[in-house]
């Protein structure tokens, strides 16, 4: 019996100063295609990162391309509840809870980056891209409107009028364009090594004061300025009480800025 090979990989590494993060890649035969096993591996491991997050994540796939987007068979026949339930499902297992890892989330795209794959980007905190790297919201093409959280968080980043653009055309858009219009934060010609490097980066630093850095984020997206101001006294305000503040503080008061290493406590 032929053993059945899950189509993403979960590893866990230590940085040199012994702080964890991980990896998570997509690796789904040539086209990385987001089929039901996708879905369900992705589900799976988001739900073990959730359980036991490590202090930086970093998403990313092996092969030719990031993802040539939704196996289309997942929507034939579906009716409208079915297709909400499906939506609905995605966002709750995979989309949300990506964004509420109290820790930063870093996406590399070394290739094409289609459809869920690029919604599931622009749910991290961090995109880094090859200069080959292309991105595109195809779902014209079935008649459908991204509906993982695309359309509004490319708003978010790009404003709604590139937003429009982009789906509504279903056109392609280049890793310079993507930079330049504030999707993607930076472009480097070895993304994986970049990416694999912000990452340890950031796992070796103030992770409760990075988690309290989306939190106050996430009130603004949901709320605007004033809805984040009167989160941010209590968010920020326990972070004084952590080993990593306060060592940090002594730190610097002792040796100077850039000295403090940081535990995540």
């Amino acid at each position: 019996m032929t053993e059945t090979v899950k189509p993403t990989h979960l590893e866990r590494s230590t940085t040199d100063a012994g702080a964890e993060f991980g990896v998570l890649t997509l690796e789904h035969g040539p086209l990385n295609l987001f089929d039901r096993a996708m879905f369900d591996a992705i589900t799976e491991d988001v739900a073990a990162l959730t359980a036991a997050p490590p202090r930086a994540l970093l998403l990313r796939a092996a092969g030719r391309v990031v993802s040539g987007g939704v196996d289309v068979h997942e929507f034939d026949g579906l009716g409208a509840g079915q297709g909400a339930d499906l939506w609905r499902t995605l966002f709750a297992e995979i989309v949300h809870p990506i964004e509420a890892l109290p820790c930063p989330v870093v996406f590399a795209a070394h290739g094409l980056t289609l459809t869920a794959a690029f919604e599931i980007a622009l749910a991290c905190d961090l995109v880094l891209a090859a200069p080959q790297a292309r991105f595109g919201l195809v779902e014209t093409v079935v008649g459908l409107t991204p509906s993982m959280g695309g359309p509004q968080r490319l708003a978010e980043r790009a404003g709604s009028g590139r937003a429009r653009e982009l789906v509504m055309t279903g056109d392609l858009y280049d890793a310079a364009t993507m930079h330049a219009w504030g999707v993607v934060n930076a472009v480097h010609e070895d993304v994986d090594a970049a990416a694999r490097a912000l990452t340890a980066r950031l796992a070796d630093g103030p992770t409760r004061a990075h988690h309290a850095t989306k939190r106050i984020i996430e009130a603004w997206r949901s709320g605007g300025v004033a809805h984040a101001d009167s989160i941010t006294p209590e968010v920020s305000g326990v972070l004084f009480e952590t080993d990593d503040l306060q060592g940090a503080v002594r730190s610097f008061l002792d040796v100077g800025p850039g000295k403090a290493q940081y535990t995540g406590n």
